[in-house]
């Protein structure tokens, strides 16, 4: 078991809202970043279609507006069918290069009718296998009106050689019992994925990495006006409404005593490589470890209901 593992950062813009074209986009960032010899590769929230960065700048909250029904329904036909099979050239590109995957997607969930969608946050294991689908517990602001509650279903840790991974999406890393669900399954390398954006992962990275005395990786996406695919459906309505820059990256690193390993990477595009050493985490947890020996269970505990929810069972 190695207690040095590398990790790559895709901090990458996605063909926005082309569900096959980000999924090349994908695949290849997974073979550079496994030409790096890296044991790990994240990617961003929702970067599978895409964020829906229409919906603040277009009047997104006009009641029964069909232009924005419109949009939605354009939003629903890209996003990703699990059970239809849609990620399986990407299990299959972490299968061959023997790597494995955090993946933000836009889930069209098939057991909560088809037609609701789910920002989920995948892992891939190296034989290419699925391991934890978590649907984001609360969509924030104004993605309510296009993403649907998640569950605790997808609360997951997984192991990589001496590490422990979890992960979370986006705000949801700000919630102490969601990120407590997770140490108390022996994180030690938490992923928090982000749309892109310095004023989200500046601060909270290193907070989390001190807090849980634990690896922070924190991996943005990217968007510049100029990579909106003019081909998109109604690019002309909402081109001019767009701001120049929507995503700004900002991926970065924390060690465990809450020193940037990766400053924030801002501007650009890239795949970012951060070597980690699992022997740091000890060194750290001899101060704190705070589901372990600074926990007291017998004055406060956290239930976890990791059941899948849905609308109906049905009994045949």
């Amino acid at each position: 078991m190695n207690e040095k593992i590398t990790v790559a950062l895709a901090q990458i813009a996605p063909v926005w809202l082309n569900k096959e074209a980000t999924i090349d986009k994908v695949i290849d960032s997974i073979k550079q970043a496994a030409e790096k010899s890296s044991d790990l590769v994240c990617f961003g929230e929702s970067l599978l279609p895409g964020y829906p960065f229409w919906v603040e700048n277009t009047g997104g909250a006009k009641f029964n507006d069909d232009f924005q029904k419109s949009l939605f329904a354009y939003y629903s036909s890209q996003a990703v069918n699990i059970k239809a099979g849609d990620l399986s050239s990407i299990q299959a590109a972490c299968k061959h290069h023997n790597i494995a995957c955090y993946l933000g997607i836009i889930e069209r969930a098939h057991d909560r009718s088809g037609h609701s969608l789910y920002c989920s946050l995948i892992y891939i294991d190296k034989n290419g296998a699925i391991g934890s689908n978590h649907r984001k517990l609360v969509p924030t602001y104004e993605e309510r009106l296009v993403w649907s509650n998640g569950d605790g279903h997808g609360l997951r840790t997984h192991a990589l050689e001496a590490f422990t991974l979890g992960g979370l999406n986006c705000w949801e890393n700000w919630l102490p019992l969601a990120r407590t669900s997770l140490y108390a399954q022996g994180e030690d390398l938490h992923v928090a994925v982000w749309p892109g954006g310095d004023h989200n992962t500046h601060d909270i990275t290193r907070f989390v990495a001190k807090e849980s005395r634990s690896y922070a990786v924190s991996v943005s996406g990217f968007l510049i006006k100029e990579q909106i695919p003019k081909d998109l459906p109604f690019y002309d309505k909402i081109i001019d409404l767009m701001p120049d820059s929507m995503a700004n990256g900002a991926s970065c690193v924390a060690k465990p005593n809450g020193e940037w390993l990766l400053e924030p990477q801002v501007g650009k595009e890239g795949i970012f490589i951060v070597e980690i050493d699992h022997h740091e985490v000890r060194k750290e947890r001899s101060l704190i470890d705070v589901t372990g020996h600074y926990s007291r269970p017998d004055v406060t505990q956290l239930i976890v209901n990791r059941q899948r929810q849905t609308i109906a069972e049905f009994e045949d």
